[in-house]
């Protein structure tokens, strides 16, 4: 059980991220359909077409620098009880991986790593301070989970054992989003968690298609929890950080996808057609004024899953990240104007107090086991019937 000090709604923050030319794009002799402005945080596409963000990182942005600037503030806010969301948005091969890190490439050096390896760093760097903090520090535990929406079904990455249909999202009383089904895992080092960053990813659904030749085709969910307990006797804490990396939208005329890419495309787009629609019903001020709004958070998995990421109690940041090329000019627009809407999204994040006591990674473990043997009995009970 948990409780929670209130606080002031907050927007949600948007960034914007222009990737690099490619080497497609330059043989094919694109030209940039887009323009930063070099003295506001503002991006021109085409003639006039004006869209201001929190932040927006042009061409040649380093991976240091947007995680300093947008993302350490989120992590050193989960050490004070508050809940942290960064996701990436953007077409297919625009570069979202690559911003999130979540594919966990050995081969990169470290000034290409992305924002989950250093959310790791950052974390146990924090940990480790505050453990050897002169007044006592904290008992922190911290654990992880990975998961992946592809075709609208949960897969746990981390136990790929554990059948989908074992998986589902549930509400608590208190109006916490929690997905049963789903072993995390205690982690006690910077190792540990990226060995199952590097597991995780390994088993994440990937494909080939004419814009992408490595394209995420599944909506993937990285959740590190961290408790926390001063040892000085103040009030214990508990957070969650998601770490989204979202499939990107795609037109198939430009995908080429037949037979189960298109089936994937299909499936691919209805969720993030699910997540604009959220977005509106957040973001549009005549929506959010009237008394009668209904928020369709229950239309997808993904728009279920994020629901306290968007409109709760979460602070969130959205990466939009989009391609420069004039032969992208579509994908980018709409890329700018999804980004653009949930500008307006407010969240009321707080901090949340953790009235339970921390558990035993053994324990608990232990505890995951026996529910899922209880599973697996249920399951032949059922079907001896």
């Amino acid at each position: 059980a948990s409780g929670a000090a209130a606080a002031a709604a907050q927007n949600v923050k948007v960034v914007l991220r222009v990737r690099p030319f490619v080497p497609k794009e330059k043989i094919e002799q694109a030209t940039s359909c887009v323009r930063v402005r070099p003295d506001a945080p503002e991006v021109v596409v085409g003639k006039d077409r004006r869209f201001t963000f929190d932040s927006v990182y042009a061409e040649g942005s380093r991976q240091d620098v947007i995680f300093s600037e947008v993302v350490v503030p989120l992590v050193d806010g989960c050490f004070q009880g508050y809940n942290a969301t960064v996701l990436a948005y953007g077409q297919t091969g625009s570069g979202k991986t690559y911003t999130m890190g979540t594919a966990a490439d050995a081969r990169l050096l470290d000034d290409e790593l992305g924002i989950v390896p250093r959310v790791i760093q950052r974390l146990f760097d924090t940990i480790e301070a505050r453990r050897a903090a002169p007044d006592g520090g904290d008992d922190v535990s911290v654990h992880v989970s990975f998961l992946e929406i592809y075709q609208e079904t949960m897969r746990d990455l981390l136990h790929p054992e554990i059948t989908p249909k074992s998986i589902s999202i549930r509400e608590t009383p208190a109006g916490d989003i929690q997905v049963a089904g789903v072993r995390e895992e205690a982690v006690a080092s910077v190792s540990d968690m990226w060995r199952l960053l590097q597991d995780g990813s390994s088993c994440r659904s990937t494909g080939s298609t004419l814009m992408n030749e490595e394209s995420s085709r599944s909506h993937a969910i990285f959740t590190i929890r961290v408790h926390q307990r001063p040892r000085s006797g103040g009030a214990p804490t508990t957070a969650k950080f998601h770490l989204v990396d979202l499939a990107g939208s795609e037109r198939n005329k430009r995908t080429g996808a037949a037979g189960m890419r298109f089936k994937e495309s299909v499936n691919i787009n209805q969720g993030l057609l699910a997540l604009g629609n959220v977005i509106s019903a957040l973001g549009d001020p005549r929506k959010r004024a009237a008394r009668s709004r209904h928020v369709p958070y229950r239309e997808s998995k993904l728009t279920r899953m994020l629901q306290d990421s968007l409109g709760g109690n979460s602070r969130t940041v959205m990466i939009a990240c989009i391609s420069p090329a004039d032969s992208n000019f579509e994908e980018t627009l709409g890329t700018l104007k999804y980004a653009n809407r949930a500008r307006n999204i407010k969240n009321r994040p707080v901090v949340n107090v953790d009235t339970a006591p921390l558990v035993d990674a053994g324990a608990l473990a232990a505890l995951q086991e026996q529910v899922l043997a209880l599973q697996s009995q249920l399951s032949q009970v059922g079907g001896a019937d």
